[in-house]
């Protein structure tokens, strides 16, 4: 069986990090091996949470595998607790990384225009040199940004984007994402955008914008090629969707399923989650209803 090790924060909950990663991977037939980065009693939207930073730690799991000659076939990595903590992860991926394994890098750096506050230039400059090893990287629009630009320019490029007529806001999101394929030499795909497909903004006027106006699209960037993956928008944001996707994508990569497929599969899987949270009105803190579908994974 195949072997992903996975470098990821464990939320007691929330529904995220490692406790989605572990669900995905496994239903699709490949062995997660989870090393943690942190460990939290609750995501961090929750209003409380007990933290504790892993990175001492990571160093005497290094060594235990290595012993075990532990060869994974992909590696995974998602929340990272600072740059000090990158350049351990780096060490990880020198240490057990060989010619044909896999990587998958979720840069968690910021959302909707603002960096996260664990966001510093030096942890960004680390997370830029994860990417440059992966096989795919799976920003979110913010976290594209700061991968390509840092915090010096997002502000105004942000304004740039949200003032954007539809088909111009595609536009430059493609070109986004084909300055990530070409600057990491790899994969881009840039998840959970907003899309809105009907109406005009006036001028100088924020239009209201209904739910059947917006869509969520996912953008596969290879080289200059790009592919739209679209749904319809329902609910909120919720926590965990981008581990979930990621680590659908990831399992899929390991297993040499062409990424197009993985993230259509993943799209599907979400929609249904969502839905069902929404109907059941949880928390968005609380993470998607997605055990009920894990099952179509493997289909």
């Amino acid at each position: 069986m195949k072997k992903i090790a996975v470098l990821n924060d464990l939320s007691g909950l929330g529904k995220c990090s490692l406790t989605a990663a572990i669900s995905v991977i496994s239903v699709m037939g490949v062995q997660a091996c989870p090393l943690p980065t942190a460990i939290l009693s609750a995501q961090t939207g929750f209003s409380s949470y007990y933290y504790d930073d892993y990175t001492e730690h990571i160093g005497e799991i290094m060594r235990e595998w290595k012993k075990m000659d532990f060869r994974p076939d992909g590696i995974y990595t998602g929340f990272l607790a600072g740059d000090v903590q990158a350049e351990r992860v780096l060490e990880f991926l020198d240490t057990f990384r060989e010619e044909d394994t896999k990587i998958l890098v979720d840069p968690v750096l910021g959302d909707n225009g603002e960096e996260y506050p664990i966001y510093t230039e030096k942890l960004c400059e680390k997370m830029r040199c994860l990417a440059e090893q992966a096989s795919i990287i799976t920003p979110n629009l913010t976290e594209a940004l700061l991968l390509l630009y840092g915090r010096g320019r997002i502000r105004q490029i942000w304004q740039q984007l949200t003032g954007a007529e539809p088909e111009r806001f595609r536009e430059m999101a493609e070109q986004i994402g084909a300055e990530l394929a070409e600057r990491f030499r790899g994969e881009a795909v840039i998840t959970g955008i907003d899309l809105r497909d009907t109406g005009k903004r006036e001028p100088g006027r924020n239009r209201q914008n209904t739910d059947a106006d917006m869509k969520i699209g996912n953008l596969i960037c290879r080289g200059t090629d790009a592919e739209w993956v679209v749904s319809q928008k329902e609910g909120g944001s919720y926590s965990g969707t981008g581990d979930l996707f990621a680590s659908v994508v990831c399992a899929g990569m390991v297993k040499g399923t062409d990424t197009a497929v993985s993230v259509k599969k993943a799209v599907r899987f979400l929609s249904k989650a969502i839905h069902d949270t929404v109907l059941e009105g949880t928390d968005r803190n609380e993470g998607v209803c997605f055990e009920t579908y894990l099952h179509e994974l493997n289909e």
